[in-house]
């Protein structure tokens, strides 16, 4: 006689988390996020401005590059917002932070800016991290930069005429 095998069908585990308590975790995670990743970056770019206001080198960045960023309507300083944009989005944000209390920046900068921003935000990080993970050869990396930089420079051109 040959043996019948019973499937035994398994009831649903019931997760027995409400409403609060998800959003509670949620919570907690956002929290640790802020105070692990965002917070130190912004702190970090803020005293990178002082820094540079301090040594006169945010003045001479600003001379340098005020013909190009003038083109998108910004002031040469803004330049400091871009290349902190390549290493980290909050560190840009500390960054435009740090500009707009000196009065070097004001909203209508910062709008034209915050594309930018997002479309660079932190290529430097990513470009091993991901790139390289994922078996990207090397030599497409600085063209794959570019394309976020020329990406970023465009979108800034269309918001010069829309801020």
């Amino acid at each position: 006689m040959a043996e019948e095998t019973k499937v035994i069908e398994q009831a649903p585990v019931k997760d027995d988390k409400t409403i609060m308590d998800v959003f509670v975790i949620g919570c907690r995670k956002g929290w640790n996020i802020g105070i692990n990743s965002i917070i130190p970056n912004v702190l970090m770019a803020y005293v990178v401005i002082q820094m540079l206001t301090v040594t006169g080198a945010l003045a001479a960045c600003g001379r340098i590059f005020a013909p190009i960023m003038a083109v998108f309507g910004l002031p040469g300083e803004a330049i400091m917002v871009l290349m902190g944009a390549l290493m980290s989005m909050g560190g840009a944000v500390g960054v435009a932070m740090g500009l707009v209390d000196k009065g070097l920046l004001n909203g209508t900068h910062c709008a034209i800016l915050i594309p930018a921003i997002y479309l660079m935000g932190s290529k430097i990080q990513y470009l091993g991290r991901l790139l390289g993970t994922a078996g990207v050869p090397p030599k497409y990396w600085g063209i794959l930069l570019g394309i976020s930089i020329f990406n970023a420079c465009v979108a800034m051109l269309i918001m010069r005429f829309f801020a």
